[in-house]
């Protein structure tokens, strides 16, 4: 890392939390995150929007702790519980190359936000090694306009959730609820950086902003709210994706038991039609058949180790379990 990054840990507001600590004193804030990067997998991931997957696979990199701690998360153990292995920024280039060589579209970075900074300096040693490969930043959507900006030289396609149009859901499933107004700040800085959708002759998406949206039991009316204020703020500028797989998760229903169950299939098709009614963006759609494990991948360490052993500067942060799922 350069000095700039440096200085970013050592008073770290990278996300809407800001919570100032120094990361490179050992200091660790809301998400749990250090200054070593930790990691859970890397391999190619055929489960994303066709336009990110293709016909190989996205190169997905799943980064451990989380800046926003969703309740009804698939994949608690990583992204809460920080489960994973670190790694030096040395290895993460390594990992972008190795995905490169696998027949990986893309190299896609999946919640990101706390290791920016690392990140930024592992893409340009891998640039530098041969990648040609476009970076998506696959993220929460809670981010900081000024964290965006970060990324413009690196980042060529941001996919954001954008989770909540209210502050109630927001505050209750995620503790933040100032999300609405942050993701909407950060969305905008996304699209004026990236541009309109752009795709490469096979279809892929090579620049620009697809925005996911998951259906939540019970919160028809702020998906249809979340539609809205997508279609009034970004019409023609980004893509659009509804997902219905949202899963119940034990550790989630026994404090949240309105999540405990899946989502009607009659709502999801109501936002759907909802959504083609604004006439706004293109738009993805799942089956009803989405709601279930087929979209969890395992999370045990896969491709983030080297194939002779572990290199220096890597120390596992704990060892691999059972499967999780993703978030």
């Amino acid at each position: 890392m350069n000095q700039t990054e440096r200085q970013l840990l050592s008073h770290c507001t990278l996300c809407p939390r800001s919570c100032g600590v120094n990361r490179m004193a050992g200091e660790r804030g809301y998400c749990g995150a250090g200054i070593q990067v930790e990691a859970a997998r890397a391999a190619l991931h055929r489960w994303e929007e066709p336009c990110i997957a293709g016909s190989r696979g996205s190169g997905t990199v799943f980064f451990s702790h989380c800046t926003l701690g969703c309740v009804f998360c698939q994949n608690e153990p990583v992204s809460h519980g920080g489960a994973g292995i670190g790694i030096d920024e040395q290895r993460l280039a390594a990992i972008f190359l190795e995905l490169q060589e696998q027949g990986a579209h893309n190299i896609n970075l999946v919640t990101p936000t706390h290791y920016l900074p690392q990140i930024r300096s592992a893409a340009r040693l891998a640039r530098d090694g041969g990648l040609v490969l476009p970076f998506v930043c696959n993220c929460g959507g809670y981010e900081r306009a000024e964290s965006v900006a970060l990324l413009a030289d690196t980042v060529s396609v941001w996919l954001p959730d954008f989770k909540y149009a209210s502050a109630r859901p927001a505050g209750r499933y995620s503790a933040a609820p100032d999300y609405p107004e942050r993701a909407l700040e950060a969305l905008e800085a996304m699209v004026k950086q990236a541009g309109p959708p752009q795709f490469d002759e096979k279809g892929l998406l090579v620049r620009g902003v697809l925005v996911r949206h998951l259906l939540l039991p019970g919160q028809l009316a702020d998906s249809m709210q979340v539609v809205r204020m997508l279609a009034e703020r970004f019409s023609g500028r980004i893509l659009l994706s509804l997902m219905s797989q949202f899963t119940p998760m034990p550790g989630c229903t026994a404090r949240f038991p309105e999540l405990g169950r899946l989502v009607n299939p009659r709502h999801y098709r109501a936002l759907v039609d909802f959504a083609v009614s604004l006439g706004a963006f293109d738009c993805y759609i799942q089956e009803p058949s989405a709601s279930d494990s087929a979209f969890i991948p395992s999370f045990l360490g896969q491709g983030i180790l080297p194939k002779d052993g572990p290199a220096i500067g890597m120390d596992p942060v704990e060892k691999p379990g059972q499967e999780q799922g993703r978030h």
